[in-house]
């Protein structure tokens, strides 16, 4: 929970419109709710009443015998807080009734175009904005581009600023009229991948650090990805904090899917050897990453029972979790950066981390990770993660290794 002065004076971000929707799918009070995204009741009250959502009923469409269209009754419920249909129940089973919901997407979409037009404005006055207006016209009509009009006229706006008043249709030419801005598609933003904070509640660091402390936990499991190329193959790894001991699985994008998949994946190998996943990895520690978004699909076994817990680092402290950051830099050793994944299999990244955990380390009295993790848990489970013994005077810790990989 926020401090409650935390969040004082700033706007709602969209990780805030999302857990407040993720609060009122619970049921939470407005009360409750301002206590957790740190903001005052009214703020939450008017947040929702500003940004709710209308949706039709099961009669919408249906006219009476007289053929006059019916207009759905208004719920009682929402006469009074929270006014919206989000932690109804009855709101998926063939309700009648006018749906009103609070959406945390569209209302940040909402609020940032508001946010655009509201600093944008006309900074020219009524006489000013028709003569920029014809200046500008009348040079388009003749084929002139945007910039040769705006060095041979005095125009006090920027060109930027010129090129959003005739998308928006504030002037008497439109887009169509340009010589070349036709021709060009609006770029595809690509959305920043990461676990909204409405998802980790409950699996935050601070709540991590309640939970090894009550557990008596001193031994976890830290993961995290490492990539080669942007947008190719990727590498999962999974680091045993007790004896940095780390396996890595092979991801042919870094994506949640992908990442749900290898680890059904690992978690059926583990079933097939009469060992559960969860016993293995009981508790997990990541970063923020997009990939491991699909939560449940990691805590839970295959048959959907809970056996792991997924905890998360606070966004931008990778000091949290030192150990497989620690551990990257052994692999790192091997596989600069800048060098693609795209032709390894992950036969060739079992024979990379086998010689990463092959290296002696002082912490462990001259004993390697494997040695360590075979002596606690057994050969079976090494093998059946990849990792593999490589002898002292045969480990390699040099991109030398690359040149033997298999193709």
């Amino acid at each position: 929970m926020k401090e409650s002065n935390s969040n004082k004076n700033k706007h709602l971000t969209q990780e805030d419109r999302l857990e407040i929707q993720l609060c009122l799918d619970r049921g939470m009070t407005f009360k409750a709710i301002g206590s957790r995204v740190g903001k005052d009741q009214t703020t939450i009250s008017k947040e929702v009443k500003k940004h709710i959502r209308s949706r039709a009923g099961s009669k919408a469409g249906c006219t009476d015998q007289h053929g006059n269209p019916i207009t759905p009754a208004v719920c009682p419920k929402l006469l009074k807080a929270p006014f919206v249909c989000n932690p109804c129940k009855q709101r998926r089973y063939h309700c009648t009734y006018q749906k009103q919901l609070y959406i945390g997407k569209d209302a940040q979409r909402e609020y940032e175009l508001l946010l655009s037009e509201a600093r944008e404005g006309i900074p020219l006055n009524k006489d000013e904005f028709y003569e920029v207006d014809k200046i500008i016209t009348n040079g388009v009509k003749q084929g002139q581009h945007i910039y040769h009009i705006m060095q041979t006229n005095d125009i006090a706006v920027s060109k930027s600023t010129v090129y959003r008043h005739i998308k928006k249709g504030y002037l008497s030419i439109c887009s169509m009229d340009l010589p070349r801005a036709p021709k060009f598609k609006v770029r595809k933003r690509r959305p920043a991948d990461y676990v909204p904070r409405a998802a980790k509640v409950g699996r935050t660091y601070d709540d991590f650090l309640t939970f090894v402390d009550e557990q008596g936990i001193s031994e976890w499991t830290e993961m995290d990805t490492v990539i080669g190329l942007a947008g190719g193959k990727a590498i999962l790894t999974l680091d045993f904090t007790f004896c940095n001991f780390m396996a890595g699985i092979l991801l042919e994008n870094k994506t949640a899917l992908e990442v749900e998949e290898k680890i059904k994946s690992l978690k059926s190998a583990f079933s097939a050897h009469g060992m559960k996943f969860g016993d293995i990895f009981p508790l997990l520690l990541t970063d923020n990453g997009g990939e491991f978004a699909n939560i449940l699909a990691i805590e839970n076994d295959n048959n959907g029972e809970h056996e792991t817990s997924l905890f998360f680092c606070d966004p931008y402290n990778s000091s949290q979790k030192p150990r497989v950051e620690k551990n990257h830099t052994l692999f790192r050793d091997i596989v600069p950066k800048g060098i693609s994944f795209n032709s390894f299999t992950q036969k060739s990244v079992n024979i990379i981390f086998s010689n990463v955990n092959g290296v002696k380390r002082k912490i462990f009295n001259g004993k390697s990770p494997y040695d360590v993790f075979t002596f606690t848990f057994g050969k079976e489970l090494a093998d059946i993660l990849g990792i593999g013994y490589v002898p002292p005077e045969q480990v390699i810790q040099s991109p030398k290794l690359l040149k033997m990989l298999p193709r």
